[in-house]
């Protein structure tokens, strides 16, 4: 060894575990799960094959495991985003938009493994699934809407649909497309939603307690 190579650092199993999922949560996006192979993720990793195998068993396990992680993740954040008790229907709507942007926009591989394919061996931990549950969230805040606007609360469950429904598509889009920023595309998305089409505002914004950005700035109520 020269004098001035440093000795490789020996990592935890913990820290290995983390390793060879974040380096095959990187591959499966490009991929997807038929198209990486264990011998690609040890070589990215720097071990040998048995290694992997050692820690999760199977090219198979290692995906569920990393769907697994990104559908918790991104159903932490939405439900997280509706638990506002004291919040209006619109800002809980404002919030799970923006979660589900943020989340897009923070952990981009995971939102394209995720909407891509899931092992079928896991449906738990699909993307369908996912959406499901945050519907069935969405529901009873439109119920209680439903409700103190004389509207039938049973409805709530139609239009709970229809709204994760819109979401989720505008997500996928926003995915690769990027523009305008998340903050403008959340404000058009509640914009549709609160307002319909015979009611849109020219030029929506949030209220999420941060200053509307509305044209050069103008606020709107």
């Amino acid at each position: 060894m020269s004098p001035t190579a440093r000795p490789r650092t020996r990592m935890t199993g913990v820290q290995r575990r983390l390793q060879l999922i974040d380096i095959s949560r990187h591959l499966f996006s490009m991929r997807g799960v038929d198209g990486t192979t264990i011998e690609e993720i040890a070589r990215a990793a720097g071990v040998s094959k048995p290694v992997v195998y050692e820690h999760f068993g199977s090219k198979e396990a290692l995906y569920m495991e990393v769907v697994t992680n990104e559908y918790r993740e991104l159903l932490h954040r939405i439900t997280e985003s509706l638990s506002g008790e004291e919040d209006s229907s619109r800002v809980l709507l404002e919030k799970a938009a923006l979660a589900m942007l943020t989340y897009i926009e923070e952990c981009t591989e995971g939102f394209r493994i995720l909407v891509r394919d899931a092992p079928p061996s896991q449906p738990e931990g699909t993307y369908s699934t996912l959406l499901t549950k945050v519907t069935e969230q969405v529901e009873h805040i439109l119920a209680d809407e439903f409700t103190h606007r004389g509207f039938s609360a049973e409805d709530g469950s139609i239009y709970a649909q229809m709204l994760v429904g819109m979401v989720a598509m505008t997500a996928q889009w926003w995915l690769d497309a990027r523009h305008p920023d998340k903050r403008t595309v959340a404000a058009h998305v509640v914009n549709l939603a609160w307002y319909g089409l015979t009611g849109l505002r020219k030029e929506p914004g949030l209220r999420d307690g941060q200053t509307e950005h509305l044209g050069e700035g103008t606020a709107q109520n």
